[in-house]
């Protein structure tokens, strides 16, 4: 590899603010080219790049970064850890085997199926069981609310979750090769909807979350990932969704990280052995 290193953004929206942050530091040494997924294939590249950031979880993506993974490019995060990331199902099962404090998640056929049994015994959150742009995350209290849901995603599979009395309030933990961003979110369940996204010093995490959100980039193979974490009225953390490679907006330092991360990957990928 020479001294100047190809970076490869693997994103319909090469513009977005962590994106086009992370691309301006490398453009001051380094090449950086965005690759539509939906476009984008081997034979029209105009030429593999040293390594490659996988912010797209469509079909199209993962293959392409599955291509590019079979002939030896480096890609973050992995094809394999992204499509984890999408199934709800397959994601809390890998997080409970591992010890994590996951919401013990049910899985359902489609939304129908899940009316045409005995409903709530209590607040369930309702999701779709593939995590995507505007999917469904829904409270429901009651079988009336249920029937509303299901006019409307009927066929959708989807995951459910006992819902956890909290503060209102998302802790929303981002991880960039092992350096922790934090931010608080009131949560789209709360009554009032979802609200602004708000500063969270490192420092006024509880003891213990960092680690724990570092732990769950070990165990699902992550290296650019969110955790949302609730503070339960029970006690200690309770995570209720991971996602590969989320926006992380308005975090300072989080471009620098990622910069180095890929130059560190692209540098590692043609180390001798």
């Amino acid at each position: 590899m020479s001294a100047t290193t190809t970076v490869g953004l693997i994103t319909p929206e090469p513009d977005h603010p962590l994106l086009a942050a992370t691309a301006r530091l490398l453009r001051r040494e380094h090449r950086v080219v965005a690759v539509h997924p939906e476009t984008a294939s081997l034979d029209t590249l105009e030429r593999p790049a040293d390594v490659y950031l996988l912010k797209s979880r469509t079909p199209r993506a993962l293959a392409l970064a599955r291509e590019l993974e079979s002939r030896g490019a480096p890609v973050i995060n992995s094809a394999e850890a992204t499509a984890l990331c999408q199934d709800r199902t397959a994601m809390a099962e890998r997080a409970r085997e591992a010890g994590l404090p996951f919401s013990a998640t049910r899985s359902h056929a489609s939304l129908a199926e899940l009316v045409a049994g005995p409903g709530p015994a209590g607040p369930l959150v309702v999701k779709s069981r593939h995590s995507r742009r505007h999917d469904l995350v829904a409270r429901v209290d009651n079988r009336g609310q249920l029937a509303e849901l299901a006019a409307v995603w009927a066929d959708e599979p989807v995951v459910t979750q006992e819902f956890a009395e909290n503060d209102g309030d998302d802790h929303k933990l981002w991880v960039v090769d092992g350096t922790v961003f934090a931010a608080l979110r009131r949560s789209e369940l709360s009554p009032r909807g979802r609200g602004p996204t708000r500063p969270l010093p490192l420092g006024q995490l509880p003891v213990g979350w960092g680690e724990l959100v570092v732990k769950v980039g070990e165990v699902f193979r992550l290296d650019v990932y969110g955790v949302d974490v609730i503070a339960t009225r029970r006690g200690g953390p309770l995570i209720v969704d991971i996602n590969a490679f989320p926006g992380i907006r308005g975090q300072a330092g989080a471009p620098e990280a990622l910069a180095a991360l890929a130059l560190r990957r692209a540098h590692e990928a043609v180390a001798p052995a």
